[in-house]
């Protein structure tokens, strides 16, 4: 890895500083990659200085996290779009232009990693595709929660049935609507409500986990919704996820899953020290967990790939997997019964 990648990103709010804190911290790590521009919007977020903030303390922090007299600064992305240097692009920008985006960066023969969700619906994802295969450049949904310690140890533990299958798992994703982007996260139009927001991470583990369900039953509305996943007598008998933006401000984030093998039941919860517990045998003991960043090894691990190939860990056909999944969801809500998974 000799010849550093370069980087363009578009959006400077809170996931578009997350991701340049990532670049930096892929490099410092030894996967070659540099910031050549950053493109907003916003023209005060061009300083490196605008305020942001997040549900998650490591998306938080007003600090500079890049210089303007040596990264350049541009509110048209079709200028990110025509730097022969940057062979990335990060988009970061609101949900309802990412898909548009993705297809402009890919046409421009870049590689793109973009933010959740990918797009609000099928057709849309289907036009990415189409987008990355003509272009032969890597596209990656950044599906953050296959990074996250704890979640990908429980990837593991399925994988290896070394607690015997799955018979219940139980997610629980709760929280204020944001009190930044104002104008776009009280549009439901754009944004797609909680459901697509927040929900779309545990969707995305119950396919990465299981595959995908038979049929799906919701509850509730797009911004509190509660969804059971029917399995069939082959898979885990008991998966529900609950993902909401309650009505009060000020509540805390919460995050968490409750699986239970045949031998043991393991217990992520976000708001405890110990953060994952694993209760087997009569006894309760926390598992150690590595002290990393899930954007950080998200954006290393698409900096690795692209630098030296390998298997993305979310491509494009997860995005279309989850998309539909959470379209099932809208029609269950919809029409008030269980709706099959085609």
């Amino acid at each position: 890895m000799s010849s550093p990648l370069g980087i363009g990103i578009i959006g400077l709010g809170v996931m578009g500083r997350t991701h340049i804190k990532a670049y930096h911290a892929a490099n410092a790590r030894g996967l070659p990659c540099r910031l050549i521009a950053v493109c907003s919007a916003d023209p005060s977020q061009l300083s490196g200085e605008a305020a942001a903030s997040g549900n998650l303390k490591s998306m938080a922090g007003a600090e500079r996290v890049f210089d303007p007299t040596h990264v350049r600064t541009t509110t048209n992305p079709a200028d990110i779009a025509a730097n022969p240097e940057i062979d990335i692009v990060s988009i970061c920008t609101p949900t309802d232009t990412h898909a548009e985006l993705a297809i402009m960066m890919l046409r421009a023969g870049k590689h793109v990693l973009v933010e959740k969700p990918l797009a609000l619906t099928t057709d849309a994802v289907r036009a990415v595709a189409d987008a990355a295969c003509a272009s032969g450049k890597l596209c990656m949904p950044g599906m953050c929660m296959r990074f996250w310690p704890g979640w990908d140890w429980l990837k593991a533990r399925v994988q290896d049935d070394s607690f015997g299958r799955v018979t219940s798992a139980v997610f629980t994703r709760v929280g204020s609507r944001p009190d930044w982007s104002r104008e776009f996260y009280h549009d439901s139009e754009r944004t797609g409500g909680a459901m697509f927001d927040l929900h779309v991470h545990d969707a995305d583990i119950i396919l990465w986990l299981f595959g995908p369900p038979r049929a799906v039953r919701s509850m509730g509305s797009i911004d509190h919704i509660t969804t059971l996943y029917d399995f069939g007598p082959s898979g885990p008998r008991h998966v529900s996820a609950e993902g909401a933006w309650v009505s009060s401000s000020g509540f805390p984030f919460r995050m968490r899953y409750t699986v239970e093998f045949q031998n043991a039941v393991a217990d992520w919860d976000l708001m405890r020290p110990d953060q994952l517990i694993l209760v087997r045998g009569g006894k309760a003991e926390p598992v150690p967990l590595p002290t990393v960043s899930a954007y950080d090894e998200e954006v290393a691990h698409f900096v690795r790939v692209v630098h030296q190939g390998g298997p993305l860990r979310a491509g494009i056909p997860d995005a279309m997997l989850v998309t539909q999944l959470l379209e099932a969801e809208r029609r269950s809500l919809d029409v008030a019964r269980s709706v099959p998974i085609s």
